[in-house]
């Protein structure tokens, strides 16, 4: 009897072993569609930490959900795909930077469907800008005939545009928007597989999908797996909010071209106007010890507009005072299967024309473009081939602004050197002419025409202008001399910023992206 029932349950127990071994084969078969997830526990240091693995339900992970991160997971989940955004903190950012959208970049925000990101944040629209040097100024409005009526520029607290974005990504259904630190890569042969994150509880998490995108900013720590980043450091921003004063022309930009370095001013609100003070090298006053009030009180604020000058003085008194390292780095692929990079983390250049958004929204154009036509992204080595097409696509929008962001801020720094003083003088004077003088620049700066040669033949119109200042109307060995290095030091400006950009994907772009895509 006791055997009989012994049997019976050794039979149920080989039975239940059977019937779970089943499901976990059924399971096991599942669409790539499902989420398979997979709990242990693994002791570290006396510590339990909970890891897990998330396969087979992405089509792309985007590391990053800043503006870059943002818009590109919008772009791509309105496409269709399922993407999984990974960002390190979603509370909303408040950063001096990355306030300032131009008409160009408007533009892309309306090609990808998102301006209304723009709404409800108190966005001020920007017409263009104000020039200033030694108590002259000149408005340089953009070229905006032709454009649609509510294309202008837009200037905004960084924190409130990019939480609208995030919401708007967060609005579709196949988007995925999550808190975590991305730790590091998955990599396999070569190959990216994915990432692995740490969530809000501490659960260490791998994530796998065709195609990572890596958007996680200037201070990214993931950059040196895909690219050989050169970071140069001009110069840092000293940030104040003005409160209770209007610019003196409104809904413009304004630049004051003062020594040692420019001065910034910009509406970001209604009520509110940011001052960005350049400080050229790595390091600024001390804060802590009044060495920057003192700076900004003595050096600074005398050169100032009139109309600003009290609320200069009292933002310093407030004490709100904000500082920013400027980082300007060519882009410098190295194309990896299974990975890209984007946004600030790929490509950096001075905030002088707040450019940033622009060349970022650009990018995601070209992006969303190339990768329309996949609707397999599996194939990791055929798809990093063909998106090499998509360093070059980039560049005529990419390097034009880059280059004119690190050659206009060469020229708007003070110098002692006699050359340098007319070749500032003579940006001046240039853009003050008016007509095409002043639209050809400006429609390169705000992204509305971004035609690398046009750069180059403005920068060298102005150099030649200056030159032709010099030795009017009777020409003196001296004024030759100081001739002949304005014009040396214009192409030591430009040319090493061109050659850092690439000389064949910034001036032949469309011939070599055609080569690339042939071969794939």
């Amino acid at each position: 009897m006791f055997y009989c029932i012994l049997g019976v349950m050794v039979a149920s127990l080989l039975g239940l072993l059977f019937l779970q071994s089943s499901r976990g084969k059924k399971k096991s078969g599942a669409s790539s569609m499902e989420i398979q997830t997979l709990n242990f526990v693994k002791e570290n240091s006396g510590n339990e930490k909970c890891y897990s693995e998330i396969d087979g339900s992405n089509d792309i992970i985007i590391v990053g959900a800043g503006v870059a991160g943002s818009a590109l997971a919008y772009t791509l989940g309105k496409d269709g795909r399922r993407v999984h955004v990974i960002e390190r903190d979603l509370t909303e950012p408040d950063r001096i930077v990355g306030e300032l959208l131009q008409p160009g970049g408007y533009l892309k925000l309306m090609e990808l469907g998102i301006e209304d990101c723009v709404s409800q944040i108190d966005a001020q629209q920007v017409y263009g800008y104000a020039l200033y040097k030694d108590g002259k100024s000149t408005k340089l409005s953009y070229p905006l005939e032709g454009f649609h009526s509510d294309v202008a520029g837009r200037s905004f607290h960084n924190g409130r545009f990019i939480q609208r974005m995030r919401e708007k990504a967060a609005s579709l259904s196949n988007v995925k928007l999550e808190q975590g630190t991305v730790t590091s890569l998955i990599e396999e042969k070569g190959t990216i597989k994915g990432v692995q994150y740490k969530n809000t509880t501490g659960q260490v998490i791998t994530a796998y999908a065709p195609l990572t995108i890596v958007c996680d900013g200037c201070f990214s720590n993931l950059r040196r797996s895909l690219c050989k980043p050169k970071v140069d450091i001009p110069s840092c921003f000293v940030g104040l909010i003005l409160e209770n004063c209007e610019l003196p022309y409104k809904n413009h930009g304004h630049v004051i071209l003062a020594d040692p370095s420019p001065i910034l001013f910009y509406p970001i609100s209604s009520t509110e106007i940011r001052c960005l003070v350049d400080v050229p090298g790595q390091r600024v006053p001390s804060i802590s010890n009044g060495e920057m009030n003192h700076y900004l009180k003595t050096v600074i604020a005398p050169q100032i507009p009139p109309e600003l000058h009290s609320a200069f003085m009292s933002a310093i008194e407030k004490g709100n005072i904000r500082t920013m390292t400027n980082r300007s780095m060519p882009a410098t692929p190295q194309p990896t299967p299974g990975a890209l990079l984007l946004g600030d983390a790929f490509n950096m250049r001075h905030p002088l024309t707040g450019g940033g958004m622009t060349v970022a929204l650009s990018d995601i154009v070209v992006l969303r473009d190339l990768l329309r036509p996949l609707r397999n992204l599996n194939d990791s080595h055929s798809l990093c081939k063909y998106l090499e097409s998509f360093y070059t696509l980039r560049k005529p929008v990419a390097s034009t602004i880059n280059t004119l962001a690190g050659a206009l801020y060469k020229v708007f720094c003070a110098s002692s050197d006699p050359s340098r003083k007319e070749m500032r003088q003579a940006c001046f004077d240039y853009l003050s002419l008016g007509g095409v003088f002043t639209n050809g620049p400006i429609a390169l700066l705000s992204g509305l025409n971004p035609h690398p040669l046009g750069l180059v033949i403005h920068f060298f119109a102005v150099a030649i202008y200056g030159v032709g200042r010099l030795l009017l109307p009777f020409p003196s060995p001296k004024r030759m001399l100081i001739g002949a290095r304005l014009i040396s030091g214009a192409s030591s400006i430009i040319f090493p910023i061109i050659k850092a950009e690439g000389i064949k994907d910034m001036f032949f772009p469309c011939e070599h992206a055609s080569i690339l895509q042939s071969s794939c």
